[in-house]
């Protein structure tokens, strides 16, 4: 089955910008390189479901680029990755058949293996590299994102 596009059901997509982009998205710029890495990696579709995380700091850059998201903030340690495990509680399986989790991230993997024992299709989305071997155990799908990254850094 295509990641890109799946005619029988919306998707949820979850992104993890911070991820992503490899630190704090402090420009507008970064956000749009990531947003069409993403968009190249799994597609775009008017009706998918996107929620993309990020901590205050970079909230600015990131709601320019996705302006129709749902964008949540949450700051601190492992703040974006909470906001979108708070999201993956709210009856996923009632609502959507098809996950695109943008992250690489090993804190989603028991979400993730919880969503496909549920009968849910979680694609993981992630930078080479940069994903945990076993969020990548547990996905049925994984595709890596293309591009350069600058490592723009939160700095405290």
């Amino acid at each position: 089955m295509d990641v890109r596009f799946d005619s029988g059901s919306r998707r949820l997509v979850l992104i993890d910008i911070e991820n992503v982009a490899g630190g704090l998205v402090c420009s507008e710029e970064t956000a749009e390189h990531a947003r069409g890495s993403i968009a190249q990696a799994v597609g775009t579709h008017p009706m998918d479901q996107v929620v993309v995380a990020t901590c205050h700091k970079g909230y600015q850059h990131v709601a320019w680029c996705w302006p129709k998201a749902r964008r949540l903030v949450r700051s601190g340690p492992d703040g974006a990755d909470l906001e979108l495990l708070d999201v993956l509680q709210e009856d996923v399986p009632d609502h959507f058949r098809h996950v695109v989790l943008v992250s690489g991230d090993g804190i989603f993997t028991d979400a993730v293996t919880e969503l496909g024992s549920g009968g849910v299709r979680v694609t993981v989305a992630a930078r080479r590299g940069r994903l945990s071997k076993r969020l990548r155990l547990a996905a049925a799908e994984v595709v890596y994102l293309n591009g350069i990254w600058s490592s723009e850094r939160s700095v405290g």
